[in-house]
């Protein structure tokens, strides 16, 4: 079954990627993709960009968008990336979503993926 993990962070934490902080948790990232990679689990992730660039829309119900600039709400942690992976149940997904590193400094939401068709 294919879970999706969506990783919290304080965005305000990591200021780039000359920061130590944000080199440490780079490299901290690209070794539990390879390691998700090497089991066979990985099937997609990545990095988004910080939560003032996301743009929130919404229909008046007639087809007309409206959008909004973000953030669009006062968090603590931001979204901040993905992972899609397959497991084979919630036990081990959940093993999974310990490892990712945002685990120990923000958190990790789990969600079993809907099949469509």
């Amino acid at each position: 079954m294919r879970y999706m993990f969506l990783l919290y962070h304080d965005e305000t934490r990591y200021q780039g990627p000359d920061d130590p902080a944000s080199q440490e948790m780079g490299a901290a990232y690209g070794a539990f993709t390879a390691g998700a990679n090497e089991a066979g689990a990985f099937l997609a992730g990545d990095a988004l960009q910080p939560s003032a660039t996301a743009t929130l829309v919404r229909s008046n119900g007639g087809g007309t968008p409206l959008s909004t600039d973000g953030p669009f709400a006062e968090t603590k942690e931001q979204l901040a990336g993905f992972y899609i992976l397959e497991c084979a149940d919630l036990d081990e997904a959940i093993e999974w979503a310990a490892k990712i590193p945002a685990a120990a400094d923000g958190g990790v939401e789990v969600r079993p993926i809907r099949e469509l068709g």
